[in-house]
């Protein structure tokens, strides 16, 4: 598929069958994912994959509760069909050991940054971000679909201690992964809004109203 396509084609999936999804192509997903642009290279990044029965169920049932989960609504009962969950994570303390190191130690210097807090945009999210949409791009050219979304703030300490993660790593997301339904409407934001002209969001030389 030409990369152009891939871009054009992209959107989120909300309803899947429970066809699996072939090893290879979770793997293929994860190497593309690390091919991101990273600061430092520091490649802080980490995905915690679910791809069995249990452990997806395990991670619906962490997040959205028993309850919704015994009785889903359309949205949840289509998410739930696809058989892989990806949660992208990231480390702001992998960023700041990285840039204590001897090659890295002269940027905070150059830009007169306090030692606790080297940046003002929290980069090891962003790095984690783009790993991430190249996993959904990734599944367009393999003719899957995907959906990123947010972890209820509420279910995040409960979904930390479920998937054993440490303390200084942290889920930005999660990612559903599968095939999907014949015939799925389209859904979602994009069914209602149309999508900006370039002129409305490209200014250049200056901000332009």
């Amino acid at each position: 598929m030409e990369f152009r396509d891939v871009v054009r084609q992209r959107r989120m999936v909300r309803d899947y069958t429970d066809e699996p999804v072939a090893a290879h192509v979770v793997t293929r997903a994860f190497e593309h994912a690390t091919r991101a642009p990273n600061a430092g290279f520091t490649q802080g990044w980490a995905f915690v994959l679910l791809d069995t029965t249990d452990a997806v169920r395990g991670y619906w049932t962490t997040t959205a509760g028993p309850d919704r989960v015994a009785d889903p609504d359309r949205w949840l009962a289509g998410m739930m069909r696809a058989p892989v969950v990806i949660v992208p994570c990231s480390s702001r303390a992998a960023y700041l050991e990285r840039y204590d190191a001897p090659d890295k130690a002269s940027t905070r210097a150059r830009n007169d940054a306090p030692a606790g807090e080297p940046w003002t945009v929290p980069y090891w999210h962003m790095d984690a971000a783009m790993a991430a949409l190249l996993i959904l791009q990734t599944a367009v050219d393999e003719g899957l679909g995907a959906c990123f979304f947010g972890i209820p703030p509420h279910r995040e300490t409960a979904l930390r201690e479920h998937l054993g993660l440490p303390p200084d790593v942290d889920p930005i997301g999660a990612i559903t992964l599968g095939h999907p339904a014949p015939a799925a409407p389209r859904a979602g934001s994009p069914r209602r809004r149309s999508r900006r002209p370039l002129d409305d969001v490209v200014h250049r030389s200056a901000w332009q109203a």
